[in-house]
């Protein structure tokens, strides 16, 4: 193997495969550089059991299967007291004692989306990623004092992320500072959906890691505080067939109606999905009128508070026409969310559906009268309320392996119950002293 010497002259000395839990949590574990070529050929077997919403006991034997395409080089050394050494890292996908896809693997379940709707186009993605840096990982202590494209304290972590991401083979296009203090952004350029939702992983980790030898700590966190704005991942969406955008009308300079079925299939079927794209009890902290994310399943050019927006700055480029879905956190599983968000626009493709006007003012302000009036339906203001949608779907079912489908929802159900269950700071400042 070539990659071998390449080890050798780096002196990489550890394989880490990545995956993901049913939750899109990051697994990893290590191996010396001499068993790659066997766990290449073999594969690696673990505990199922041990991982969130994976095998129950009786099944846990499963192995990891290594996607050698995926395999990049940490672009950082570890340093021990008598030696330093680099590490490759490698995603793959998962198969049971009998040596099929287990229906657990999310990364998998979105590889089968995409080709199965291949014939249709070619789903491409780029990602906006925002996180906070706080003082520390105890409480959300902030580091700066705030402003959109103000320099701020720690501009160096997203400089010093995107270099390393470059080494690493991914491209950014932009980083700035968010408007809520301690915030920032890292854009990643757009590539084919998995590729996409790989490097959303990497890009969380390879920031964790950077800010923890600054001593500080990246919170991806979609509502660490109350009051300011939350961390959103804005996904860009295009679809492509033999090197042609297909959400690209050359006549019209604009949006073709593949691309307006696509945008109505999410706004269809927007409710039913969104427990998978805001899957956290805090992601719906974060969908609030006032802090620049949306509640309302509307699209438009100029509305920032549009659930579905298509970038207008470069109208008429058929290689820039994309739309934006602007509900997503960086807390979801990106395998997951992805994977629902292409089976919605889809769908809409295939049912020809036409969407609304478009909304190029702030629903907030508008009366219920009128948006009533406009047809405007809102997203589930709760994890609860999600899950509701979520369950009854017949779009979520259809698209979902049966054990995602119900271990996703089981575990969702705990969390909620979990959260109703717990007595909040609020509840204490509240009521505490006067009940």
């Amino acid at each position: 193997m070539n990659v071998l010497k390449k080890f050798e002259e780096g002196n990489v000395k550890f394989i880490r495969p990545f995956f993901v839990d049913i939750l899109g949590r990051m697994l990893d574990f290590t191996a010396p550089i001499s068993e790659f070529e066997q766990m290449v050929r073999d594969g690696k077997g673990f505990d199922g059991s041990s991982v969130e919403g994976f095998a129950r006991t009786e099944e846990s034997d499963l192995k990891f299967i290594p996607d050698t395409d995926t395999l990049t080089i940490l672009p950082w050394e570890y340093k021990g007291i008598e030696r330093s050494w680099k590490e490759a890292v490698i995603f793959g996908r998962i198969i049971d004692s009998n040596g099929k896809e287990y229906e657990g693997d999310t990364r998998n379940l979105l590889k089968n989306i995409i080709e199965k709707y291949e014939d249709i186009g070619t789903l491409k993605c780029g990602a906006e990623i925002e996180f906070f840096i706080f003082d520390n990982e105890k409480s959300p202590v902030h580091t700066d004092g705030g402003g959109y494209f103000r320099s701020g304290l720690y501009g160096e972590v997203r400089k010093e992320a995107q270099l390393a991401l470059s080494e690493m083979g991914i491209k950014t296009e932009f980083d700035h500072h968010e408007v809520a203090q301690s915030q920032h952004e890292i854009d990643l350029t757009y590539s084919d959906a998995l590729k996409m939702a790989d490097r959303i992983i990497l890009t969380k980790y390879v920031v964790k890691k950077i800010a923890k030898r600054y001593g500080i700590y990246a919170s991806f966190m979609p509502k660490p505080i109350a009051g300011i704005n939350g961390n959103g991942m804005h996904v860009h969406l295009s679809l492509w067939k033999d090197g042609k955008n297909l959400f690209f009308d050359k006549e019209k300079q604009g949006l073709s109606d593949i691309a307006r079925s696509y945008i109505a299939g999410l706004i269809k079927y927007g409710k039913e999905i969104q427990a998978a794209l805001n899957q956290w009890v805090n992601s719906y902290k974060r969908l609030y009128p006032g802090y620049e994310a949306p509640t309302y399943l509307v699209w438009g050019t100029r509305n920032r508070s549009a659930y579905i927006r298509v970038p207008e700055y470069q109208k008429g480029k058929e290689s820039a026409t994309r739309i934006e879905i602007r509900n997503l956190d960086p807390a979801c599983n990106p395998y997951l969310a992805i994977s629902l968000i292409h089976a919605a626009g889809i769908q809409g493709i295939k049912e020809e559906l036409e969407p609304p006007k478009p909304v190029e003012v702030d629903v907030f302000h508008l009366s219920e009268s009128e948006r009533k009036e406009l047809g405007i339906e809102e997203l589930s203001p709760s994890l609860e309320k999600a899950l509701e949608f979520f369950e009854k779907s017949e779009l979520v079912k259809k698209t979902l392996p049966e054990h995602v489908y119900q271990k996703f929802i089981e575990n969702k159900k705990i969390e909620c119950n979990n959260f109703n269950r717990a007595v909040t700071d609020y509840e204490i400042k509240n009521y505490f002293s006067v009940l």
